[in-house]
């Protein structure tokens, strides 16, 4: 049975890919060609996405779902990068592979990993996690379990395009006021900008012509001077 319906559509995952192209190559021109690795980003963003969600039994953890939902847009962007960089940077090859992953994520229940067959319907969300690391560990691409995993986090895939616009966003604003000189400051009066970017989100309507505007609006005005 489909784990996510429905899926991005075409013209989603075609935007998505363009701007993440686009955001590479403002981190270097040359992304393509230094081939940095973004499945190991992906390993490091799940890692973090446990943390947001609690693990230790020694202690009372409560989960961030907001925080969890942002940490899934990060390990979104790096799984676009890495679909872009196996097809040199070809949007549109990039764009058919995408829509072939989805369309066979959707009836895809378990995966194939470490010779065994896991079912993802008998994993918790912190298991499948884990199957995500170890997956991108192993520089694999299995979408079916990235959607199992948004399900857990109760995010559809509508939500997740509006959500990875307001990161990529996000991440202009970065770059623009001095993300890769080290002169960038994430916390903001003691707050990760990603926790102002999530309510920034929440009163704006993504469907706006002006949304990725008035979120790069909404940033300068609470960024710290």
């Amino acid at each position: 049975m489909p784990l996510n319906k429905p899926m991005l559509s075409a013209a989603q995952a075609e935007v998505m890919l363009s701007l993440q192209a686009g955001m590479n190559a403002r981190v270097d021109p040359d992304w393509i060609d230094a081939r940095y690795p973004y499945l190991r980003a992906v390993v490091i963003e799940a890692a973090e996405a446990i943390e947001h969600h609690g693990w230790k039994w020694w202690k009372r953890q409560d989960k961030d779902l907001p925080q969890l939902q942002m940490e899934l847009i990060d390990i979104w962007h790096f799984l676009l990068s890495e679909i872009l960089l196996g097809n040199a940077g070809s949007e549109s090859a990039s764009k058919q592979q995408l829509i072939q992953l989805l369309t066979a994520s959707q009836q895809q229940a378990s995966v194939e990993f470490d010779g065994q067959e896991i079912k993802l319907q008998q994993l918790d969300l912190v298991s499948k996690l884990e199957l995500l690391i170890g997956l991108a560990a192993a520089h694999r691409i299995e979408i079916a379990v990235f959607a199992a995993i948004m399900v857990d986090c109760e995010m559809g895939w509508t939500e997740l395009y509006c959500l990875y616009v307001g990161k990529n966003v996000l991440n202009f604003f970065r770059q623009d006021h001095g993300y890769k000189e080290g002169s960038y400051q994430k916390i903001w009066r003691g707050r990760e900008d990603n926790e102002y970017l999530v309510e920034i989100m929440a009163r704006l309507d993504p469907v706006e012509p002006e949304f990725k505007d008035n979120i790069y609006s909404e940033l300068t005005k609470h960024y710290p001077q």
